[in-house]
């Protein structure tokens, strides 16, 4: 879904065309990335576009940058180790 409305807005029925799932399972996706923070979506009559949130995958992406920071230090810490002991 976030690789369909990365490349521009759609409607809710352009999603489930697109994905081959039903239009509720759609609306219960986009609801569940609308409160992750990664998907917005409006009402206009009885279309529901969806648009990504530039800033909720900033906020997932500095998630990622922490961890991997975390456990590149770790790897380092660990090759430290492996490379000190006699062999």
């Amino acid at each position: 879904m976030l690789e369909h409305l990365c490349r521009r807005p759609l409607a809710a029925k352009q999603l489930q065309e697109a994905l081959g799932i039903t239009l509720t399972a759609v609306i219960q996706h986009v609801s569940v990335l609308e409160e992750s923070g990664l998907v917005h979506s409006e009402k206009t009559g009885r279309t529901r576009t969806c648009s990504l949130a530039p800033e909720g995958l900033m906020v997932a992406q500095r998630w990622i940058e922490d961890r991997r920071a975390l456990w590149e230090k770790r790897l380092d810490r660990l090759g430290e180790l492996l490379d000190d002991e006699p062999g």
